[in-house]
């Protein structure tokens, strides 16, 4: 369990191409915090660490991440968020994210609103009957509170600190971000489908 409150960002150092997926190598300022069998999320995705350094981490890609993923086109170099799970006595400063992926959206446009950045997403139909305004939701790991939903997307409005800290505040139209909606939404839905 996450909270969507990037705690670092980091650099990839490499990609192995392996059988039926990849292992990727992560430079990273808080690899001293991890250990073998630890879970870290990387842009939002919760993967397993297989080897650390006081440096960098390894871990291992399945297909199906891959898949549902931003994480296949990464390239040597590319910086991603990174965040520690929450321990139980942490404070919960974002919402409750999972690091489970539902899907990918692509930044559609970028419009500077003040000190803040508006960015407008495009994403399926499928995931957005889960998106409300001011409600919750996750990109590239970062818990956003969503600005405005409509049949074809939603926008989020970024502050400084979160254009800083994050991947986000280099983030370019065209690009494609992990999406994880609000799981409670998901939870709701199935219990009226049952009820």
């Amino acid at each position: 369990m996450f909270t969507g409150l990037v705690g670092a960002t980091g650099r990839i150092r490499s990609l192995g191409q392996g059988e039926g997926g990849v292992r990727l190598e992560v430079e990273a300022p808080l690899a001293g915090e991890l250990h073998r069998g630890d879970s870290v999320a990387v842009n939002g995705v919760c993967l397993t660490v297989a080897a650390v350094s006081s440096e960098a981490f390894s871990a291992d890609v399945m297909a199906e991440t891959l898949r549902r993923s931003s994480l296949e086109p990464l390239v040597a170099g590319d910086r991603v968020n990174l965040e520690l799970p929450l321990r139980v006595s942490d404070r919960l400063g974002g919402h409750m994210v999972q690091g489970h992926v539902d899907g990918l959206g692509t930044i559609e446009s970028l419009a500077d609103e003040g000190f803040a950045r508006v960015i407008r997403v495009a994403a399926p139909s499928d995931l957005l009957r889960y998106v409300v305004e001011k409600g919750s939701i996750a990109v590239d790991g970062v818990s956003l509170t969503v600005a405005e939903v409509d049949e074809e997307g939603f926008a989020v409005s970024l502050i400084p600190e979160t254009l800083e800290r994050t991947t986000l505040g280099a983030a370019s139209p065209g690009q494609a971000v992990n999406l994880e909606v609000d799981v409670l939404a998901k939870y709701v839905e199935r219990l009226m489908v049952h009820a």
